[in-house]
């Protein structure tokens, strides 16, 4: 098993994932992602990164077991080599669990996808029914990198790579906030800023980024919401 390559702090945007056509990776523009970089690792301590990162979730909003795992291999475009759904709460499998059984199948070229449910507040609409704010769980995939997966990907994308999905919780822009809209919004943002110092903290990585397909930045946006709403 070779060695990952170390990584700088200073670090440029990633290049999209290879997932999906044109049209996919455009509605997809306003997902958002957390990429972490160490030190020197080697593929054998991949395993103990992915799960402390998937331990962290259950402190910061989300549930304690994993929901689902993948395997791939060599690229996106490849069918996945594993494939498994344990379920939602308690069906679901504890992290460490989940890690050795995926990552049994252990190359420099695959890609090791968990998904985890993750609670945030969201505007639910329709049906006629008067609008309200709910906690919600959302799916959010940790993956971790081979180093020679999709010709060495980690480089931009990290060692592990954290996909929450979209952004709307963190700005909700098409929503006209009153103050109990701002409040929800606020504690989501104050929750992805604790997980994300926790991951890193936690996980001992050495440069994270959080960034998006559209290229800006999340405070920025969100300074600018909030200045709008005031």
């Amino acid at each position: 098993m070779g060695d990952f390559v170390c990584v700088h702090e200073t670090r440029r945007k990633p290049e999209p994932p290879g997932r999906g056509s044109a049209s996919t990776l455009r509605e997809m523009a306003d997902t958002l992602y957390l990429s972490l970089w160490y030190p020197n690792l080697r593929l054998a301590a991949l395993a103990d990164k992915l799960t402390t990162v998937l331990g962290v979730f259950a402190r910061h909003g989300g549930e304690p077991r994993v929901y689902a795992s993948t395997v791939w291999p060599v690229s996106w475009s490849e069918s996945p080599a594993f494939q498994r759904v344990y379920g939602h709460g308690e069906r679901g499998l504890e992290p460490r669990a989940a890690v050795e059984e995926a990552l049994e199948l252990l190359h420099d070229d695959y890609a090791y996808e968990f998904q985890v449910n993750w609670h945030l507040w969201e505007l639910e609409t329709g049906g006629g029914l008067e609008e309200r704010w709910v906690r919600q769980p959302r799916l959010v995939r940790v993956v971790g990198y081979g180093p020679l997966f999709d010709d060495g990907a980690y480089e931009q994308e990290g060692h592990i790579r954290i996909d929450f999905g979209s952004d709307a919780p963190f700005l909700e822009e098409d929503v006209q906030l009153d103050e109990t809209g701002a409040r929800h919004m606020e504690e989501n943002v104050r929750q992805l800023v604790e997980l994300t110092a926790a991951v890193e903290k936690e996980s001992g990585a050495t440069a994270r980024l959080l960034w998006s397909e559209l290229g800006e930045s999340l405070a920025q946006r969100l300074a600018a919401r909030l200045g709008m709403r005031n």
